[in-house]
């Protein structure tokens, strides 16, 4: 009789559930990484550009530390205005993901390490010698849903969709 019970409750709270999680997740993954990477964006747009002193991941080492600083300036403030609203979420998303990998290996790993136990104290916020790629990993893996899932319902690419579903039917 119990399980009847637990049976009873357990489906709508699991729809409601279900309902809610086909936007709010994405929608609460977009505004995060818009305001990490809008913030970061910001940042280099009225600082110095301090890339000369970087050693770049080939091919980004062909490229001059200005083109650089300018591409990832724009890709995080552009990245971050177009998460915030949904638009060209997957584009937009590998794009961050792609500098965020080269930022982890000219900015955030360690410089050397010899043993797994060395690398795994650069899983930090500060770094105290042995680089600090927590953040950037964690963004990265926050990119990944919206990669793979896309923006969710609340969003223009939704309503993009659905407006190219209504010219093609």
């Amino acid at each position: 009789m119990k399980n009847i019970a637990l049976c009873q409750y357990y489906q709508p709270i699991v729809s409601v559930l279900e309902s809610i999680g086909s936007w709010f997740p994405q929608l609460i993954l977009r505004l995060i990484l818009a305001w990490e990477f809008g913030e970061a964006g910001l940042m280099k747009f009225n600082g110095e550009n301090w890339f000369a002193n970087l050693t770049f991941p080939f091919p980004f080492n062909l490229v001059s530390p200005e083109i650089s600083w300018g591409m990832a300036t724009y890709f995080e403030i552009i990245g971050a205005a177009a998460l915030l609203v949904g638009l060209f979420t997957r584009f937009f998303s590998i794009s961050l993901i792609i500098l965020t990998i080269v930022a982890i290996a000219s900015v955030h790993w360690p410089e050397s390490w010899s043993t797994f136990s060395e690398l795994w104290k650069g899983y930090a916020i500060s770094d105290k010698g042995y680089g600090n790629y927590k953040l950037p990993l964690l963004l990265l893996i926050m990119l990944l849903p919206l990669l793979f899932n896309g923006a969710g319902k609340l969003s223009l690419d939704n309503l993009l969709g659905k407006y190219c579903k209504s010219k093609h039917a």
